[in-house]
């Protein structure tokens, strides 16, 4: 497996664009993009938790029920979320983008963000579909990615070539995400294409395992959004043969899919509301998967911690209190705790009690952007990884006027 360009767009047979209809007023950013397939293309989705959903949700979970879809449509500026008439404004999104590309209403997937509670004027949308059907290209992932983003500060962005049975397969993926961002599926919103040829039930059993250990293990600020969604589409012009039960092929296809998700996962922990660090919290020796995913959630949550890693402050017992109100079964006077970054690795806790540190070490590793706090347990052969981001002054004043 390596790295290419092209984003949504390396996969054959998958085009994109991104356009500004304004949606939101005096905006200069993209607010409106599109992927487009081809062909008809396998699809699967995620949504959150939450028991507020946005209208697109709604909509989208029931075109998907078929487990085909043709393209996917995104706004930012608005949520179109606790909006009366919300469900008819994104099914009239879809009916227009529909007749735009000459494909049945039912084969898209529509996506918002933004603000919830204000009404989604129909308006610009309308305006902008058909320059947005009409500059799809097969370069124009960066425009769609751009297209999605609201407080995100860099696009997310990547793909991947790999093999299955000999045929060059590929997958990409675009996501935003920067606030609301919490462990309970889906987190954001995130499209991934491929052109692997793949059943909707095996690519929905492949997401929904994906997705227990990547998005559902990254938090930035502990709110469940109410639009968030991850969704795939496969269309099967690479040319392997037709994955519809797990084995070599469907693993390899998992791997694929992994590394997708896991790069995203980074970029938007990365790219919290404010951060200037990436926290990741791996726990080894845990008795189960379980109780290792409680507790590297608990730290990467912990706003203690979070401020701490900010302060580049080594200040390990914020760590060890997550720990111990997180729920999970474990012995404190059993754990050692690291701080870790490209600038070296120290330890800071052994068995559950401190030991001498140099504090200008510690120091010069937390200063780093990307900073690794290890748990070892002791207690078993299981290990998660959670991953978040620093707890700044930033991230209050982008929340405090976030509809201004």
């Amino acid at each position: 497996m390596k790295k290419t360009e092209g984003g949504v767009c390396a996969p054959k047979g998958f085009t994109a664009n991104g356009v500004l209809c304004g949606i939101k007023k005096n905006s200069v950013k993209n607010d409106l993009s599109l992927i487009f397939s081809e062909v008809p293309a396998s699809a699967a989705a995620v949504y959150t938790t939450n028991l507020v959903k946005g209208a697109p949700l709604k909509v989208t979970r029931r075109h998907l029920q078929n487990g085909v879809a043709r393209a996917a449509i995104c706004n930012s500026g608005n949520a179109n979320t606790c909006n009366a008439n919300g469900v008819e404004v994104a099914e009239q999104t879809c009916a227009l983008l529909a007749g735009a590309l000459d494909i049945a209403p039912g084969d898209v997937i529509v996506a918002s963000t933004g603000v919830i509670g204000q009404p989604l004027d129909i308006t610009p949308i309308k305006n902008g579909i058909p320059s947005l059907a009409a500059g799809l290209s097969a370069d124009g992932s960066d425009a769609a990615a751009r297209g999605i983003m609201t407080t995100d500060t860099v696009k997310k962005e990547v793909a991947y070539e790999f093999e299955i049975d000999g045929a060059v397969c590929r997958i990409g993926g675009i996501a935003k995400g920067s606030g609301m961002i919490h462990p309970n599926m889906a987190t954001m919103l995130v499209f991934i294409t491929s052109d692997v040829s793949i059943s909707p039930e095996m690519l929905q059993t492949a997401l929904s395992e994906n997705v227990k250990d990547t998005f559902n293990m990254i938090s930035v600020d502990g709110d469940t959004s109410t639009n968030d969604m991850v969704c795939v589409m496969a269309n099967g012009m690479a040319g392997n043969e037709r994955i519809v039960s797990k084995g070599g092929a469907y693993d390899a296809f998992a791997a694929a899919l992994d590394a997708v998700t896991v790069y995203l996962c980074r970029a938007i922990a990365a790219d919290g509301e404010g951060a200037t660090r990436l926290m990741e919290c791996r726990v080894n020796g845990a008795r189960d998967e379980t109780t290792a995913k409680t507790v590297a959630k608990s730290v990467v949550c912990s706003n203690l911690t979070k401020a701490a890693i900010f302060g580049a402050d080594a200040n390990w017992g914020r760590v060890i209190c997550a720990m111990g109100y997180s729920g999970a079964d474990i012995d404190p006077e059993k754990a050692d705790i690291f701080f870790k970054s490209s600038a070296g690795c120290i330890k800071v806790c052994q068995s559950g009690f401190g030991v001498d540190f140099s504090e200008e070490e510690a120091k010069k590793i937390l200063l780093e952007k990307e900073i690794e706090i290890i748990i070892d347990l002791h207690d078993g052969d299981s290990s998660a990884t959670a991953r978040g981001c620093d707890l700044t002054y930033e991230y209050v004043r982008i929340n405090g006027d976030y509809r201004s």
